[in-house]
């Protein structure tokens, strides 16, 4: 189990309302947010450097990408998921 640091997160009233319904953990809740997130801009970042370094993806390879992610040829449905 990783090691964990205690700090205070200011949150408006009506998103710690919701936050109270979905979850009785609401540390663990926002642990896993925050690694998305996390996740999500590291991604953002190899794929921004690897543009840069190779140039823009083009449709075909778009299109691969999201047929391997969502299973299928990729539509405006799942560019929008993506």
């Amino acid at each position: 189990m990783s090691s964990t640091t205690r700090i205070t997160v200011t949150l408006p009233s009506d998103q710690v309302a919701e936050l109270r319904k979905l979850t009785d953990n609401v540390s663990g809740y926002v642990a896993e947010a925050v690694a998305r997130q996390l996740r999500h801009q590291l991604l953002a970042d190899d794929l921004r450097q690897y543009e840069e370094a190779h140039g823009r993806f083009s449709d075909e390879e778009l299109a691969e990408a999201r047929a391997r992610v969502f299973g299928t040829a990729g539509t405006a449905k799942d560019a929008d998921a993506a």
